[in-house]
């Protein structure tokens, strides 16, 4: 039975998510043909980004422009979203499971009486019904959750439904709605971002991580440069970031990031199951480390027993070349 969905998009710097699209797609699969509503919040001219929904395979894009929503809050988004909710009527409502998705589609939920999927890996559609798999104990299983009734409400996590192919041809409707947003208890007075290269973290097709073996700031030089040969990006184990080798930002884990690229290089990093938590999704895993009994390699579908400074640099060079010749 086809449905309205809602897909509330995300932006960056004046950029679309890469989950935004592939919240699109999931959008796509829960509708069964229906209508995709995509939903965008933030200040200014929003169109343009509205019409990259579009092209991504949203019906029609809302636009909600307010300057109590330039700077995201809970309050502020939640307020703005509820009132197109409130006007649209959808049957389903999917968002990317970012910090962002975390925080505000609880805060929806509650307010809707509704049920919440979150961190979803994969949506089908079986005999009529949305199913969902998730995973569950730290990623050491998986659970499917079949929406038999009510609004289907769930947030997905990145990099695991792939977006649709975009298509500049496609048409749909964009426009904007006035909310009123008001007693917002949350005042940002400034944001300090941490500067970065490369991907973000949780989006990142390529990842080459380092552990306490990196032994120092310095160890993770060979790392950036072989991440940055792969068109990747690098990220750490709590271990590196308890010894002060790099910034939390890179952590990855139970209580840093989760994230599935479609290749993890793990440089120096042992495997605790805390670590494993972040990252044992990944589609394909490479383990470099000295200890042939490191837990990291029993996840791991390639594994490199040999110091990392000596063989981050081989492959560095064998990428190259591989370029050079391709």
């Amino acid at each position: 039975m086809s449905k309205k969905v809602l897909v509330i998009g995300e932006a960056r710097e004046g950029s679309l998510r890469n989950v935004t699209f592939e919240a699109i797609a999931a959008g796509n699969i829960v509708s069964d043909g229906g209508e995709v509503v995509g939903v965008l919040c933030g200040s200014g001219d929003l169109n343009s980004m509205a019409q990259e929904m579009v092209y991504y395979g949203a019906s029609r894009v809302i636009t909600v422009s307010n300057e109590e929503l330039k700077t995201y809050t809970s309050d502020g988004y939640g307020q703005a979203i509820y009132q197109v909710i409130q006007d649209e009527s959808p049957e389903g409502i999917i968002m990317g499971h970012t910090a962002i998705g975390k925080d505000v589609t609880p805060k929806l939920a509650s307010r809707l009486e509704s049920g919440l999927v979150s961190d979803a890996t994969e949506v089908v559609v079986e005999n009529g019904n949305i199913v969902f798999t998730r995973p569950i104990y730290s990623g050491k299983a998986f659970e499917k959750k079949e929406v038999t009734d009510g609004l289907v409400f769930a947030t997905i996590r990145p990099n695991n439904i792939p977006a649709l192919t975009r298509d500049d041809s496609l048409a749909g409707e964009v426009t904007e709605k006035e909310v009123e947003v008001t007693n917002i208890r949350t005042i940002i007075k400034d944001v300090i971002k941490k500067s970065s290269e490369g991907v973000d973290l949780s989006e990142a097709k390529v990842i080459v991580a380092g552990g306490r073996g990196v032994k120092s700031s310095e160890g993770f030089e060979p790392l950036q440069e072989l991440a940055d040969t792969l068109n990747g990006t690098v990220g750490a184990s709590r271990g590196a970031c308890d010894a002060g080798y790099c910034d939390y930002s890179l952590q990855i884990g139970q209580t840093g990031k989760v994230v599935t690229p479609d290749l993890y290089i793990a440089c120096g990093i042992s495997g605790a199951i805390q670590h494993l938590a972040g990252m044992s999704n990944s589609k394909v895993i490479v383990a470099i480390n000295k200890d042939p009994e490191a837990n990291i390699f029993n996840v791991a579908d390639y594994g490199i027993v040999g110091d990392l400074f000596d063989v981050v640099p081989k492959l560095i060079e064998e990428v190259k070349q591989m370029k050079v010749n391709a």
